[in-house]
């Protein structure tokens, strides 16, 4: 397999966990480099000598260079980039940002994740908007031209996954954005899956709002996210439950919200998190993002066709070019008692249930599956190593 550019050997220098197991739950939480665990630890340090409000007072500059560094990475501006807790949170404050009334639409995609689509039921209820699937092509992404169709005065919101926690499916978000652009419909793109495993960059894309976590391709620390909102587009939203940082408070019965993406934030913050995550983005973007991308989906690719050679193995990935989530299933076998079986040799997997995509397992019909989720710091033999132990846990050597 070609090197696509990346010093593997420097990269698990970096990489204390790789002496432990085989990490192949990226899409999970990834592995963080060394880098990321020395920033959040200095700063820890700093909070105990120093005081925690004295501590984020010495490293504000640090801070600022975190939104700068996420900014860079997507394509966007500092002040268009809010840093918060989760993906989730920084979904939900675009989201419940808007305003809904009865009949309105919102389009979505089938394999939308459990918890964004949660939010679009709570919302139906509460207003009588209504939530409609987008057809899919015949490699299961939404199909722009069904999706272009299917818009009218009514459609207040475009809400889609880049690639969803089910596989490896990518959805064509260009080809929505310009669907969304010349409609103007305001478009919420779940990036989760993508920051930090290939190429992001919201003005190509043409996306309203963008959410995404460090935790996971990105390899960053738990407890930490970020939302993009477009400048243009920053007054259309409001934030659901602003407080005293997020808006100016000028006199008894009167505020005003902040003019830049921070207004979705709240005072306090975990600060040595938040370096740790403006770390793992330096990190990234040192490397490469297309590098990263490359060999990412390489790996993944010698994964699926090592699944392919095991009898009774059903990969359930869609997309005409699938990325580094690899989701299966196994004839008689349950994917829990493959996730044991694997973790007790100290290989990290996950299993996808269909409650975190419901609309889509319900479509296919899927079981709980496997998934596997390599990452560029991956090797080949811990892929061949993996596929061998795949194959005496299902007893097919």
């Amino acid at each position: 397999m070609p090197s696509f550019a990346i010093d593997l050997e420097a990269i698990r220098a970096d990489t204390p966990g790789v002496a432990n197991c085989i990490h192949l739950n990226n899409a999970g939480a990834a592995l963080m480099p060394r880098t990321v665990v020395d920033a959040m630890i200095a700063h820890i340090n700093l909070e105990a000598q120093t005081g925690g409000y004295e501590a984020a007072s010495l490293q504000a500059e640090g801070v600022a260079n975190v939104y700068a560094s996420v900014a860079r990475l997507i394509g966007a501006a500092a002040d268009e980039v809010a840093l918060l807790e989760n993906a989730t949170l920084a979904w939900n404050m675009a989201f419940y940002g808007l305003r809904f009334r009865q009949g309105d639409r919102i389009l979505t995609s089938q394999s939308e994740y459990g918890a964004n689509f949660v939010a679009f039921l709570r919302t139906a209820e509460r207003t009588g908007a209504k939530i409609e699937i987008a057809p899919s092509d015949d490699d299961g992404a939404i199909d722009p031209d069904a999706l272009a169709s299917m818009v009218d005065e009514t459609v207040k919101l475009i809400a889609v996954s880049h690639m969803p926690t089910n596989g490896g499916l990518i959805n064509p978000v260009e080809a929505i954005g310009r669907v969304a652009r010349k409609n103007r419909i305001p478009f919420l793109l779940d990036a989760c899956q993508t920051v930090g495993q290939m190429p992001i960059d919201v003005a190509a894309i043409g996306c309203d709002a963008l959410s995404a976590t460090g935790r996971k391709f990105l390899r960053g620390p738990r407890g930490t996210g970020f939302l993009y909102v477009r400048r243009g587009f920053m007054d259309t939203i409001e934030p659901p439950m602003p407080d005293h940082f997020a808006a100016k408070w000028l006199a008894a019965d009167r505020y005003e919200l902040r003019g830049d993406a921070r207004r979705f934030e709240t005072w306090e913050n975990n600060y040595a998190a938040i370096l740790g995550l403006g770390a793992a983005v330096d990190y990234a973007i040192a490397i490469g993002l297309e590098p990263i991308r490359d060999r990412a989906f390489a790996l993944a690719d010698r994964l699926r066709a090592g699944l392919r050679s095991l009898d009774g193995v059903t990969i359930y990935d869609l997309g005409a070019r699938p990325g580094a989530i690899v989701t299966w299933a196994a004839d008689g076998v349950e994917s829990a008692a493959i996730k044991a079986s694997l973790a007790e040799q100290r290989i990290n997997i996950s299993v996808s249930q269909p409650t975190s995509t419901m609309i889509d397992a319900t479509t296919r019909a899927l079981p709980p599956l496997v998934r596997m989720s390599p990452h560029y710091y991956n090797t080949e033999d811990e892929i061949d190593r993996t596929l061998d132990a795949t194959a005496a846990a299902l007893g097919r050597r």
